[in-house]
């Protein structure tokens, strides 16, 4: 792995594949790393099959540095990647990602287009359950923990350990937080998640779907999949009329069968089934 300092965020990535290829920028969900079961998989059959593949660590997420610096998180991802890709020069990429990494993939393409070649997305969170659900895990949990506790008991939260074991400077830089600064900026966070009549996607208006003008495959989210809903990945479809949207290489229940399991070795399984979408990202980039 090797790590690069993008707008004063340290982030860690890897490269996979022949340099010069046409680049995949892989993005997993939720505040899970880049080597969570099944996303190296995913990217080492794509390097197989002759791309260059970035796997990264988010802001937030496994070692690269904890940070507050934007509007929303998505858009400090989306930000983080697209300035990413150009540092590592790697010419205009395809975005292929998942869940949260399918809305930080949005963003990204749609405020930086000319280095997004196509995008490849599955799991498209939205949905009233599901947009309120993530305002509660990315900032909930933290806010209350600092009313009651400060930034010490921000630090103590199971949903900041991976990232504080990870790298050290983690604590530094949250123990550094004014609470009360912080809880308005997890109530400004929490706030960009609040369900809109005018879009499926969290940061994403109707004049920003217009935007994306590259290739976009879309994979059917789950009829019984309340984190990502049927009707967003179909309202998505609508919003990026050449799009070409269908069924995933796995079954309805993929997400429910998923969540909450682990591998042998202790690790989420949720993303287990990514590698079968290899041939499908393979074949849409080729065309």
């Amino acid at each position: 792995m090797a790590r690069m300092s993008i707008s004063g965020v340290g982030v860690e990535y890897e490269l996979l594949g022949e340099a010069g290829a046409p680049a995949v920028a892989i993005t997993p969900g939720g505040r899970f790393p880049m080597d969570t079961p099944g996303v190296r998989e995913l990217g080492e059959k794509l390097a197989a099959g002759g791309r260059r593949v970035l796997l990264w660590d988010r802001p937030n997420t496994g070692y690269s540095d904890i940070s507050f610096d934007d509007q929303s998180e998505s858009e400090l991802c989306a930000r983080t990647l697209t300035k990413l890709i150009r540092e590592l020069d790697l010419g205009p990429t395809t975005l292929a990602a998942g869940s949260a990494g399918s809305r930080v993939s949005l963003i990204a393409a749609s405020r930086d287009p000319e280095i997004v070649s196509a995008m490849v997305l599955w799991w498209i969170s939205g949905g009233m359950i599901g947009l309120v659900s993530l305002a509660n895990y990315y900032c909930a949990d933290s806010a209350l923990a600092a009313s009651k506790g400060g930034m010490e008991a921000v630090v103590k939260l199971p949903g900041w350990a991976e990232q504080l074991a990870r790298n050290p400077k983690n604590r530094d830089i949250l123990l550094a937080q004014e609470p009360k600064a912080f809880i308005k900026k997890m109530e400004q966070w929490a706030s960009f998640y609040l369900p809109s009549k005018e879009s499926p996607v969290p940061g994403m208006s109707p004049a920003d779907f217009a935007k994306l003008k590259m290739p976009v495959l879309l994979f059917q989210n789950g009829e019984s999949d309340l984190s990502h809903t049927r009707e967003t990945s179909e309202w998505v479809h609508k919003l990026i009329p050449h799009s070409e949207l269908r069924d995933p290489p796995w079954a309805d229940d993929e997400w429910n069968h998923r969540s909450g399991t682990a591998t042998p070795e202790g690790r989420p399984a949720l993303f287990t089934g990514w590698p079968a979408m290899a041939p499908a990202i393979l074949d849409f980039t080729a065309r």
